[in-house]
């Protein structure tokens, strides 16, 4: 299998080209006329292969468990986890993340509790028009994330490497600290490769978080994102959980990343509690800038 991702920004990791949690379900995900994520152009299959897509789901079922919130940080305690996946023991330091709950594994529960089998859906609509180069603009998928450890390579002519670490831990404040006042701040600054008009832009965070920003070499917000929290008990409104993000959607050429401009993500979480496992991750679509008309004025004297 050969994974066509999408144009970056880490090497290996968010190669999707749409979707990034379950906040999906109450964030604008449409890709706005005239702009479309192409798919399924020949060109980018190579010979001997056919396309076909994929969804990488991680689901938590967390009927009946002691700890709702725990589990969904997957709390290494809480899943009776010591080793990760390819059987390395995981350290003592990481108290929680995706390497304590891979799949199959199971939460612990209230002492007791037997809940029914169950069989879910996910349901997805996606939009296809037939490309027309005459009236569809494409759109470029980059996919920012805060754990990002890229440097500058000595060599100019080096492959820059983009070492995305996924996830990471929020230390909680010290007790002398305001509660109020406790912020975790992450940030990382890359050059952006191929620049363009920002077409769209949203963040994806977990519980805990409170905005994330993308912000242009001279401190200008290209977008900002914040968390929506839900508030009730029915499906996608569930409280204290992240059912949404907030968006951006630029007028077309109001928005605009030199080609390699430093970019600077910001990512802000409280810390008034221990998160574990949690992201700081960025997705933008970028057009290439549509050449502005040119309008002539004549001037007459006389009527």
């Amino acid at each position: 299998m050969v994974v066509h991702g999408n144009s970056g920004m880490c090497d290996g990791l968010f190669v999707q080209h749409f979707g990034l949690g379950s906040e999906t379900r109450k964030t604008a995900t449409y890709t706005p006329d005239p702009y479309a994520i192409v798919v399924g152009d020949p060109a980018d299959v190579p010979e001997g292969y056919q396309e076909r897509w994929l969804i990488n789901l991680h689901a938590i079922d967390t009927r009946g468990v002691d700890d709702r919130f725990g589990c969904i940080e997957c709390r290494c305690h809480l899943y009776n986890i010591t080793k990760d996946e390819n059987g390395r023991d995981i350290k003592p330091d990481y108290f929680g993340g995706l390497s304590c709950c891979p799949d199959k594994s199971r939460c612990r529960l209230r002492k007791g509790f037997r809940g029914p089998k169950r069989t879910f859906y996910l349901r997805y609509t996606v939009k296809y028009v037939d490309w027309d180069a005459t009236s569809i603009v494409p759109v470029r998928v980059y996919i920012f994330d805060v754990t990002d450890g890229w440097k500058k390579p000595v060599n100019p002519t080096a492959v820059a490497k983009h070492p995305c670490q996924l996830e990471y831990e929020v230390e909680p404040c010290s007790a002398n600290e305001n509660v109020r006042g406790c912020t975790h701040v992450r940030h990382l600054s890359v050059p952006f490769p191929n620049g363009g008009d920002v077409i769209y832009g949203v963040a994806h965070q977990h519980r805990g978080a409170i905005r994330s920003a993308l912000y242009g070499e001279d401190g200008r917000v290209l977008c900002s994102s914040k968390p929506i929290y839900g508030k009730g008990k029915s499906p996608g409104n569930e409280a204290g959980y992240v059912v949404g993000m907030s968006t951006c959607y630029p007028k077309p050429g109001s928005v605009t990343i030199r080609d390699g401009e430093m970019v600077t993500l910001i990512v802000n979480y409280s810390n008034a509690k221990r998160h574990s496992g949690v992201m700081g991750v960025f997705y933008i679509l970028v057009a290439e800038s549509l050449p502005k008309p040119n309008f002539v004025l004549n001037s007459f004297d006389g009527v």
